[in-house]
């Protein structure tokens, strides 16, 4: 077997091996770092990962909330059209006399009904018994 070392004088020797173990203790320090870094990268996509399903968490409730809120402005929105209703209502009201003097009992008139809700749904235990031709409504 033919060494390529072994011709050569001693201290040569010892130097290129100390520049091989130098090489290799380089390298091995290289691999560790880089093993380091895999660790780490592999705990950042772990955490990316809950952080991506928190965000998306985040994202249902807050279309929740958006579809609540658009709800609350279509209410409030009408509003203004109920009060004028209830208000036109309310006008063709006959007013009772300033002269004659009310009497404690008497009630005043109310203004018609405006709003009929269906009783359908209502404890279907008890059936709904329309009265003078009724449609199950209340007036």
């Amino acid at each position: 077997m033919y060494r390529p070392t072994s011709n050569l004088p001693s201290h040569l020797r010892q130097s290129s091996l100390s520049t091989s173990n130098s090489q290799t203790s380089a390298l091995q320090q290289r691999i560790n770092e880089k093993r380091a870094e895999l660790e780490n990268l592999k705990q950042l996509r772990e955490l990316s990962a809950g952080l991506a399903g928190q965000m998306e968490q985040l994202e249902e409730k807050l279309s929740t909330l958006s579809d609540g809120t658009q709800a609350i402005a279509t209410v409030l929105s009408n509003w203004h059209t109920v009060l004028r209703a209830i208000h036109m209502a309310s006008a063709h009201i006959a007013k009772p006399q300033q002269d004659t003097e009310p009497e404690p009992d008497a009630e005043l008139p109310l203004p018609q009904t405006l709003v009929r809700i269906p009783m359908q749904h209502v404890d279907q235990s008890e059936p709904a018994q329309p009265e003078d031709g009724d449609d199950s409504t209340v007036k």
